[in-house]
């Protein structure tokens, strides 16, 4: 497993930032107001891997972990993946292939692919499970934001509401409090899981 950071030698993560702004461009936030280009969650979400122990790979992967279904309508996909896989390498391209709940277009229903990629994350490989909560946490963390901005109006920009996200991140809570003892190398995991652990509840309150 490479330990390298960007900045050490021959580092692709410019590379990978320039990658994710180009396949996001045009791109948004969903719920922000005002408009927040998309790429600010994928940089947000590199700097929380690196933050909390990850290395270059975990990072890039944290960068373009949206690429394979967040670009389906203009031809992401397991295309998409293969020149992952290609400008970047199998490490990064199997963990954006771990993050992904999905390949192809129509999506499946929400309900099944949410649940599917809960699921997943159970015997999912660290590298995997340390970039996913990384990447739920921003999220959650942008959408108590965004609550408070917008107030219920937050629901309608989602394809379901209120309850159903809660209940989501609920079930992405269990599933990342139940690796703790399999990411036990990783000391920062836990103080992670804690602060997904607060942001949780946090939103559960502001939106009750």
């Amino acid at each position: 497993m490479t330990t390298k950071q960007p900045g050490e030698g021959n580092s692709r993560f410019p590379d990978a930032v320039a990658h994710a702004i180009k396949s996001h461009a045009g791109q948004f936030r969903k719920a922000s107001e005002p408009k927040i280009p998309y790429y600010s969650h994928l940089i947000g979400v590199a700097a929380l891997v690196l933050d909390h122990g990850g290395d270059e790979d975990e990072a890039i992967a944290g960068l373009l972990h949206d690429v394979v279904e967040d670009t389906l309508e203009s031809g992401g996909g397991q295309a998409a993946l293969a020149e992952i896989r290609e400008r970047f390498g199998e490490r990064v391209a199997d963990i954006v292939a771990g993050c992904s709940d999905s390949f192809s277009r129509p999506k499946p229903p929400w309900e099944e692919r949410k649940q599917g990629y809960v699921d997943k994350l159970t015997g999912a490989p660290p590298s995997v499970v340390l970039v996913s909560l990384c990447d739920k946490l921003h999220n959650a963390s942008s959408l108590v934001e965004d609550y408070r901005i917008l107030g219920d109006e937050l629901w309608g920009r989602f394809k379901r509401g209120r309850e159903s996200q809660l209940w989501y991140y609920e079930q992405l809570l269990g599933a990342f409090d139940g690796r703790r003892a399999d990411m036990a190398a990783n000391p920062r995991y836990a103080v992670l899981v804690d602060r997904f652990a607060r942001v949780v509840a946090e939103l559960a309150d502001v939106a009750s």
